[in-house]
């Protein structure tokens, strides 16, 4: 992509408006080409000129985000992050944005709390440089003054590296799923694929607190097999799916035979929480052969180290592939740091799990 990357604000708050234009300004890879109070006006501009990446509120006056956001993919798919307040009703909202087409999800910027605010500028930015290189069609189908960033720090910071060598194979198999960036479509179209016997499943989605929740429950009443926020000491099961809550690790432990989770807080990994490091390397110090590590959609690099380490310990690893990818970032990392055993299109990735189940 060249230039830089045009962002049109559309938030019926002038607080709210302004903290964003400030987060993104101090990007040097990010323009705010305008501010718009309510969809009537962001329409406007918008006709005027075609941004790269709409930030988009959604409760606003005379138009909610979400039937803005419908009729923006009908006339100029463009790709939209949505913008919300933390609340329970919001991210039932939230949930029907995505499937309305909107690339990612972000808090409302905590104004006043210093490492709040420089958690959400961080967020703020990645997300909205995501968006910039998604393929918006493939979704519609299935510190912030001076600019500083928070250290990007890797899965150290929460737990040491695995031990060399790989645990001997049990009988059951864990997979553990990594996606940012246009995973959340592309995970239900994963599970739906799955029967209801399907190996135990861990997932780190990169997505606020709370709206993990909603995510969990949206996929549970589509699939065969049973899928649930993460709650720490859950069981990993046959036929079951967990989704590491937002805002928190999520760590995969062996228990005797068993596998279950661990949920923690913590820093930041790779600039998430969860983080699909946190997730891989666990696994590859838990599991080991046991494991098989599976990385979609997203961007950025988190899980790329992660993979690596669960591949040198045994574990059987697929990255979903360019072309059905919406952003081909993590997986392409993934790739580069050696970790990948296989690439294979989105609609191929069940498959895969399934006959790797076989193989045991």
């Amino acid at each position: 992509m060249g230039g830089k990357i045009r962002v049109l604000i559309i938030d019926d708050s002038a607080s709210v408006r302004q903290t964003l234009a400030a987060i993104l300004s101090a990007d040097p890879d990010i323009e705010v080409m305008g501010v718009a109070n309510d969809p009537f006006m962001a329409a406007r501009k918008i006709r005027e000129e075609i941004p790269d990446v709409i930030t988009l509120d959604v409760e606003m006056p005379q138009m909610d985000g979400i039937t803005f956001l419908r009729k923006l993919m009908v006339q100029h798919p463009i790709p939209v992050v949505m913008c919300s307040s933390l609340t329970e009703s919001g991210s039932e909202t939230l949930m029907q944005a995505l499937e309305a087409g909107a690339v990612d999800i972000i808090l409302k910027p905590k104004i006043g709390a210093a490492d709040h605010l420089a958690e959400s500028a961080d967020r703020i930015r990645t997300a909205v440089k995501g968006a910039a290189r998604a393929r918006v069609g493939k979704l519609r189908a299935s510190r912030v003054a001076g600019g500083s960033t928070t250290a990007k720090l890797t899965a150290d910071a929460v737990l040491p590296p695995p031990k060399v060598g790989a645990m001997a194979k049990t009988t059951e198999m864990v997979v553990c799923i990594g996606a940012s960036t246009g995973g959340t479509e592309a995970l239900r179209e994963l599970l739906e694929a799955l029967p209801a016997n399907s190996p135990g499943i861990v997932i780190v989605q990169h997505m606020p607190e709370r709206f993990t929740a909603a995510f969990a429950k949206r996929l549970n009443g589509l699939c065969e097999v049973e899928v649930k926020e993460a709650a720490d000491g859950d069981p990993v099961l046959r036929g079951h799916v967990l989704i590491a809550p937002g805002d928190r690790h999520m760590l995969l432990e062996r228990r005797g035979a068993r596998y279950e989770v661990s949920i923690r807080s913590g820093p930041l990994v790779s600039r998430h929480r969860p983080s699909v490091d946190v997730l891989f390397r666990s696994a590859a110090r838990s599991a080991g052969a046991n494991a098989m590590g599976v990385i979609i959609t997203g961007m950025g690099d988190d899980g790329a180290r992660g993979m690596n380490e669960m591949h040198q310990a045994g574990a059987y690893t697929v990255a979903q592939d360019e072309a059905t990818s919406v952003v081909f970032g993590m997986p392409k990392e993934a790739i580069a740091h050696g970790g990948v055993d296989k690439v294979v299109p989105l609609e191929q990735i069940a498959r895969e799990i399934l006959a790797a189940d076989r193989r045991r």
